[in-house]
């Protein structure tokens, strides 16, 4: 049963959309300024009421009947794209639609033009489609990747150079998984990439857009791991990135906030958290910039762990995706103040949830797979020494306790989340 504040939500926006056919172009561009600010404040539930196939529909016959120009129609499209993005928020409302239909024909159309094409109209089609449907447009990577990274490439400093920059790479890194020639975006998302670390011209969305973009293409790519990691420096830069984006959290730590909306530095916050995941789920190659990354991730999860339970949560699962790859060793874990502190604390907390208990069992049963007896001697006292470090620390926070807690409701878990764990919980620190 909807609630009241949805019906009014879904109310007016109808009433907002309904201004569209019935002004001129200049009038159009105000209502949708309304829209796009209303666009802002929604949540997932008021897109998923909103955001429907009849809308899109609806949108295609405005669109035919010339009730609204196409840019105006661009512009609402890339607002609610960019919104999805960002928030990681998919309906299917556009992919059901006539209107996507309309936008695969244009596209196809377009591409097929024996004379000079148009490129700015490409670049819309492009973004719209790849927002919406969050994939490229089948059949035409060829031209839609060097199309979106020639946009993402304009070094003009003014805002609306700045907007279609952001835009641009927001679409490429929301497009999922796909196999691209290198040849198509290597040398562009480089020059791109390297051109911020000087000049700092891109917004902090399109920055973690771009690397995003890169990163997926390591699954297609090995590669690519030594370009990301010893050649730009991921770690080094995306450390910095959650330095300047804890600020936000940290403040409002300090003036007692407690829940509510999340400000658009927090939504990109979880962007950036988001990529981490993708970079140690994919990248295997170790760099010396792990340690201070794996840190500075910590600082963000202590920041957020009282005021913001989704940043928190999120870090979990980045932290226990990291020491499951093996080319994060467990010193970089170690270090003090580091990732097994984090998870320690978190064990103690009654108010853990059965997929936070899950990632921190599964955190020490990775460790404890990591701290193996090895053959070759100097390894193996690497491994005594990190093994002697673990313990001290359990030992310390008291991890008895923790295991007899975790083993009331460890059947649950097994039964409910992963069936693969061991019944015997003490195994995944005892062991260590």
């Amino acid at each position: 049963m909807q609630k009241a504040t949805d019906i009014d939500n879904t109310k007016k926006f109808n009433e907002l959309f309904s201004r569209l056919s019935s002004n001129s172009a200049d009038e159009q561009k105000r209502a949708i300024e309304e829209i796009n600010e209303m666009i802002i404040e929604m949540n997932e539930k008021d897109s998923n009421l909103i955001f429907t196939k009849e809308l899109f529909d609806k949108m295609d016959k405005m669109i035919e009947e010339k009730e609204i120009c196409l840019e105006n129609a661009f512009v609402l499209l890339k607002s609610i794209g960019c919104w999805n993005v960002l928030k990681n928020v998919f309906n299917y409302g556009f992919y059901e639609s006539s209107l996507n239909q309309r936008f695969k024909k244009m596209i196809i159309e377009e591409e097929l033009k024996k004379e000079e094409k148009e490129e700015k109209l490409l670049v819309d089609l492009f973004e719209c489609f790849i927002f919406l449907n969050f994939c490229f447009p089948p059949n035409s990577l060829s031209i839609c990747v060097p199309c979106l990274l020639k946009s993402s490439s304009n070094k003009e400093e003014n805002k609306d150079a700045q907007t279609e920059v952001e835009v641009a790479l927001i679409a490429l890194s929301g497009a999922g998984y796909c196999y691209v020639e290198r040849e198509l975006y290597l040398n562009e998302i480089k020059e791109i990439i390297e051109y911020h670390k000087e000049h700092h011209n891109l917004t902090r969305i399109a920055y973690q857009s771009a690397w995003m973009f890169l990163i997926k293409r390591i699954i297609f790519e090995n590669s690519l791991e030594e370009i990301i990691v010893n050649e730009l420096h991921f770690g080094r830069e995306a450390a910095k990135e959650l330095e300047e984006l804890s600020k936000c959290v940290d403040g409002r730590r300090k003036e007692g906030w407690k829940g509510g909306k999340e400000t658009k530095e927090e939504l990109l916050l979880m962007k950036w958290i988001e990529t981490l995941w993708v970079y140690f789920f994919h990248c295997k190659l170790w760099n010396e910039d792990f340690a201070d990354l794996i840190n500075s991730l910590v600082r963000v999860f202590r920041i957020a762990k009282d005021n913001h339970r989704e940043i928190r949560k999120e870090c979990i699962y980045v932290l226990e995706e990291a020491a499951r790859n093996r080319s994060v060793t467990v010193g970089d874990l170690l270090v003090s103040g580091g990732a097994v502190d984090a998870f320690l604390e978190e064990i103690h907390k009654s108010t853990m949830d059965d997929k936070i208990t899950i990632k921190s069992l599964e955190f020490f049963f990775n460790i404890s797979n990591r701290l193996k007896k090895e053959d070759d001697e100097r390894k193996e006292a690497k491994r005594k020494a990190a093994k002697r470090k673990v313990l001290e620390k359990m030992e310390e926070e008291g991890y008895e306790d923790t295991i007899f807690c975790f083993k009331g409701m460890l059947y649950f878990l097994c039964m409910n989340y992963e069936h693969r764990m061991a019944c015997n919980v003490s195994y995944y620190f005892v062991n260590v």
